[in-house]
Order: C-alpha cells, then structure tokens, then sequence
C-alpha cells in the first residue's frame, strides 16, 4: 500500500513511460467501455444509460430475461445492429499490434462488441471476460448448446425493427419510450436447436451470473507464471469485479507499472492512488494509445490500422 499522499512526480511523463514500456517483457491490459465509446457504441452505465427508459443494467439479467424475453432480445438486437454498424478504432489496433509484437501480452476486455476481434486481435492474447454479443446459447441452464460468430441482422425475423436505420437527426422509433412497442409473440423467438426447449439468448455475462471458471483459471495462470512489467487500465472506471481488481492482484510491489488511460485518469481522487512507479494519462484512448504504444508497434497507417 501506498505510505504517503504525494502524487508521483513523473505520472503522466510519457518519456518516462517510454523507459518503462522498454523494459517491459510481460504487460496485462483491462479494457472497459470508454474503448467501445469511441467507436461510437454507448456505454449503457452511469448517466444517460437508458433505453426506452428502462435502466439497461435492469435488462442484463436472466431474471428479466425470464419475465420479459423479447423486450430483453430487442435491447440486444439493437446493440448487436449498432456494434455491427462499429469499427475497431485507433485503440483497438494499436492493442492488436502490441499484441502481435509481444507474445507476452494478455488483453482483457469487459466489451462484447467484438470489435477488439475485428482488429485482429490474436484470439489467444485476449480475453472477452463477458462473453460476446455474437454468440448464442441455450437459456436453458442444462443445456449446453452454444453457437459462435453469428451476425445474422437482424437476429431473427421477428426482431427486424431493431435493425432498421433512419435519415440522420430521425428518432428511430424503437428507442422512443413514447411509442409503443408492436406486439411480438414469444412464439417468434428462436428455440434451441439441441434440446428444442429452451430460448436462444445472447452469449454475454447477465448481472447474477458467473464468468466462465476455465477462462478466470487461464488468466490467473498467466498472472501467475512470471512478474506482470505493466497493467493497462484504458477506458474503464474499475468498479466492476473481477475486472477492477485484476490490476492489483497482477501487481509486484514496486515494480510493476499500473498505467491508467482514461478520461478521468488525472482527478484527484484517482491521483492520490497511485504508487510510485504507476502512470496516469487522460484523454481519449483512441488518440493516446497509439502516442504511448509507438516505440514498440511504430506509427500507424493513415487509417488506424498496423497492417
């Protein structure tokens, strides 16, 4: 723990991160919705978070899925339209790039946009802690069918009305809490192709529900394995677990660099906890990963990209 309240000195010196990131060998990173932010994907958390006025956090769990699925299914129809509609931004392919430079680099992200995938970030250095919203599974919780990579827009017939765009400065009448919603029979849903029962339903981590064990072991063990050089924190307020405390919990005391990118990254309250060895730079990852990551994955191309 940190002995005094003194701001480290050198915390947003990007030439001394620079000296840092070159003795870096093993770097882990923690990507949150400020990521996906700026590929134009809301975050659906804190302000404004709503959808029809309903809170989305309300609609991100089995219990609301159980009472109402095909509201829950249009929420997540319409996210699936818009992260389609997404592109992998600057952040995500300068992270692809650090990871196709560094065999020992390990990304984590809470997003399920797939849009880090769509980078062509290395499947085997990143993480989707909370599942994708292109993979489908059974509701049902004996059964285990599960289908990866579908994109169909819409998902199904009955849900077309959240895949429809409008003229620019239009309200798309589905996001307008005043109209109401046309009728939908359940019936309508998909069912699962193995056991014939249950609901089709996103393959995304619902509030209540647990990551998947054997992905929580692999990135223990990777932790594990060696001292972890620096922790990436971009785009996340670090207040939703496992996810928060995998920073700490990769830390060596005294040696290992947490760096925070992130718009509120240089508050006070966010300044007075860092260590001395850590770094805190904001703005908008987008414009500063690439900056900071640039001795070791060099410039980008005129479009974002390092292919």
């Amino acid at each position: 723990m940190k002995a005094t309240l003194a701001i480290p000195k050198n915390y947003n010196n990007v030439a001394a991160f620079h000296e840092k990131l070159a003795a870096s060998k093993r770097i882990l990173a923690v990507c949150g919705a400020g990521l996906s932010a700026a590929s134009g994907l809301p975050t659906f958390r804190g302000a404004g978070g709503l959808w029809r006025n309903y809170d989305a956090t309300e609609l991100a769990t089995p219990g609301a899925f159980r009472q109402d699925p095909v509201l829950v299914w249009l929420f997540y129809a319409y996210r699936r339209h818009m992260a389609l509609k997404a592109k992998p931004n600057a952040g995500h392919h300068a992270l692809a790039a650090l990871a196709k430079k560094m065999p020992e680099f390990l990304c984590l992200s809470q997003n399920v946009d797939n849009l880090h995938p769509r980078a062509n970030h290395p499947d085997d250095q990143l993480k989707l802690l909370h599942g994708s919203l292109f993979d489908i599974k059974c509701f049902n919780k004996s059964c285990g069918w599960i289908e990866h990579h579908n994109y169909a827009d819409p998902f199904c017939p009955a849900l077309v009305a959240a895949s429809e765009d409008v003229e620019p400065g239009k309200a798309l009448p589905l996001l307008d809490p005043k109209q109401k919603l046309a009728k939908i029979p359940e019936s309508e849903l998909p069912k699962c192709p193995s056991c014939k029962t249950g609901l089709q339903r996103p393959g995304v981590v619902w509030f209540g529900e647990q990551l998947d064990e054997q992905m929580l072991r692999d990135i223990d063990a990777w932790i594990d394995r060696h001292v972890v050089d620096m922790v990436l924190v971009i785009g996340t307020s670090s207040v939703v677990y496992p996810a928060a405390g995998y920073a700490e919990k990769a830390r060596t005391e005294g040696h290992t660099s947490v760096v925070t990118v992130n718009l509120d990254a240089a508050t006070p309250e966010n300044l007075y906890q860092l260590e001395d060895e850590d770094f805190a730079f904001a703005g908008d990852a987008v414009v500063l990963l690439p900056q900071l990551l640039e001795p070791v994955i060099g410039p980008a191309n005129g479009d974002g990209t390092y292919e």
